[in-house]
This record gives structure tokens, C-alpha cells and sequence, in this order.
């Protein structure tokens, strides 16, 4: 038997989420399974616990997609060498009812990723959605070394994600921020340019900054509230990807006549139906990135196991700048 969370119906935290013994997985032909360290919470994590996303998908639910640990079994088909790999873990709770907020996981073998040398378990526990969904966001559309890019919302999980992933690709990055704790944040991320949205105007700031070029990539969290200032502020060509609902109604208006006549590009990123070609190779950059030193997230909570109710609330009340972990070691259950 294994410790896990886990919950039974969607609702709130408090009244959904236990922690108890479960039955510990084993790796089938072409998984490897996985002792987790720590977990990560994302976003999505809220959404499907809540039923924002999806109904129950399965009568029980050990949440988290994201996750870093070491893997102890493999099944038939992987090689025995990687046993006793330092990995990082994504959508290990994608069409299946195991994620990583339990002392064990099973996943495929490909969704178990090497941690290069002195990356430590936290870091490896930030990467999943956050990474692959900036990464997708950034460089789907070729290069941007050289290149300007906005990212609205530069302290969070993907905002600062794609901060660092954009500065380690070449580019030159402003992003929008809402108080002085987030625009340190974004600072000791590398934003070359940080706007308060709230005390300037994003278009104004940008156009003098770029001469009034404008920039070529926009990572947006909220596209709605967003899309007359990236019209504005989009140099000819730019691509705008939006990755994030912020609410229920997810109607988007957009002037065709100034769009067309910019070329703007929308692209609509749910990191779970990209493709796993595309995946791995951004799994090659993100490697890439970390091995050169240049992916520090910021960790804003970490909490054991048996507290994983107090994560969830700090997320769903945005309570919390950085990213949110849940210490899954032996020593913290």
C-alpha cells in the first residue's frame, strides 16, 4: 500500500480531498513507475477537481499532473538502465485516474524525463504544464531570437516559464504584472521590461519602448480582457497564443479588418492535445534550458502530503505568487 490523495466526487477542497492508503501501482508493458519526491499544482488540477473542466472522469482521483521523483519499476519494453533515474513527470493524470499526489506513479515512458545533473526535485516538480505550455506558446512559430515578446502575466506559473524559456531563446521580453511582489517575480525571472497594468498603459509603455515596432509573440492568460491591447501593440506577423479561460463564457472578439490587415496569427494552446512530437522537442529545449542554468522558477508554497487541502485553497484564491508544491517524500507523509 501506498500513500496518496485523492478524492471521490468534484467540490471544494475542503470537503473533497482525503488522504489515506491506496494500493501501490505497477508498470505495465512501456510505463515506468515513478517514487515521488514532490508534486506540483497546477491550475487545470483546480479545474477538474471542481467539475469546471470535465464530470468525474473515474469513481476515485488521485490529482496533479506534474510531478519529480525517481523511477523504481519499469515494465516490459524499458530498458532496466532506468531504474534509479532522477525524472521529471507530465500529465501523469491525463486519461487516467493516477496523478502524482501520492508516493507512487505509473506512466508512460516517455512522460518520465530525465532531470539533468543538479536539478533538484522541486524544480523537476515546476516543469509539466508550465513549461510545455510556454514553450508552445513561444517557439511553435519558429525562432525568436532577436525577436520582442510580451507575456501578460509575468509571475505566473506559465508567465514566468515562458520569461525564462524566452531570454534563454534570444529574445528580448516585457511583461505585464499587477503589484510590486509580482513584478519582482518577473524581475528574477529576466524580464528585460515590466509594466503595471494597472498604473500604465500596456500599449503606450510597449510602442515607445520597441520605437513603435511593436512585439512578435504575445503569451496571453487572458485573451479576452487582453485583445484590443495586443492588437494594438502586435508588430506586423505577430502570433498571439492564448492558454488560459479565465471564465465560463469564452467568446472572443476580434477586429478581422485590423488583424488581417497586421497578419496577426492566433494560436489556442491546451497543452494536452499537442502532439507528442512537438512535446518532445520541447522537452529537448526545456532540457536544454535547465542544463545551462537558466530555468529558476520562483516556489511560492510547499506543503506536505497531509496539507494538500491548504495548496489547493492557496491556488484557487491566487493567495500565493510561485508556483505551489506538495512534498511527497517518505519523511513528510
Amino acid at each position: 500500500m501506498m500513500k496518496a490523495a485523492y478524492y471521490r466526487k468534484q467540490g471544494p477542497a475542503r470537503d473533497v480531498l482525503e488522504v489515506g492508503e491506496v494500493a501501490e501501482p505497477v508498470p505495465g508493458v512501456g510505463e515506468v513507475r515513478v517514487r515521488i519526491a514532490v508534486s506540483g499544482l497546477n491550475p487545470s488540477d483546480i479545474k477538474a477537481r471542481t467539475g469546471f473542466s470535465a464530470s468525474m472522469p473515474y469513481p476515485r482521483v488521485i490529482p496533479h499532473q506534474d510531478g519529480a521523483g525517481v523511477i523504481d519499476r519499469v515494465g516490459d519494453g524499458v530498458p532496466v538502465e532506468r531504474t534509479g533515474e532522477r525524472v521529471w513527470v507530465y500529465e501523469a493524470q491525463q486519461g487516467s485516474p493516477n496523478g502524482t499526489a501520492a508516493e507512487y506513479v505509473v506512466v508512460p515512458s516517455h512522460k518520465a524525463v530525465e532531470l539533468p545533473a543538479g536539478v533538484s526535485m522541486d524544480v523537476g516538480a515546476t516543469l509539466g504544464i508550465a513549461a510545455l505550455t510556454a514553450h508552445r506558446c513561444l517557439l511553435s512559430d519558429g525562432s525568436i531570437r532577436d525577436k520582442r515578446v510580451l507575456v501578460h502575466g509575468g509571475a505566473g506559473a506559465v508567465g514566468s516559464a515562458a520569461i525564462q524559456l524566452a531570454k534563454w531563446a534570444g529574445a528580448w521580453v516585457a511583461t505585464t504584472i499587477s503589484n510590486a511582489a509580482q513584478a519582482a517575480v518577473a524581475r528574477a525571472a529576466g524580464a528585460d521590461l515590466i509594466i503595471d497594468r494597472h498604473r500604465e498603459s500596456t500599449v503606450d509603455v510597449l510602442m515607445g519602448a520597441t520605437d513603435g515596432e511593436g512585439v512578435d509573440r504575445i503569451v496571453d492568460v487572458d485573451l479576452i480582457a487582453n485583445a484590443a491591447t495586443n492588437l494594438a501593440c502586435s508588430s506586423g506577423g505577430a502570433v498571439v497564443s492564448a492558454y488560459a479561460l479565465q471564465q465560463a463564457t469564452d467568446a472572443v472578439s476580434v477586429p478581422m479588418l485590423e488583424a488581417m490587415k497586421k497578419g496577426i496569427v492566433y494560436r489556442f494552446v491546451y497543452i494536452y492535445s499537442v502532439p507528442l512530437s512537438e512535446k518532445l522537442v520541447a522537452i529537448r529545449d526545456i532540457t536544454q534550458c535547465l542544463s545551462a542554468g537558466a530555468y529558476m522558477p520562483e516556489i511560492g508554497m510547499k506543503v506536505r502530503l497531509n496539507q494538500i487541502v491548504d495548496a489547493h485553497d492557496a491556488m484557487e484564491s491566487s493567495t500565493v505568487i510561485g508556483k505551489i508544491l506538495v512534498d511527497v517524500s517518505s519523511e513528510a507523509l
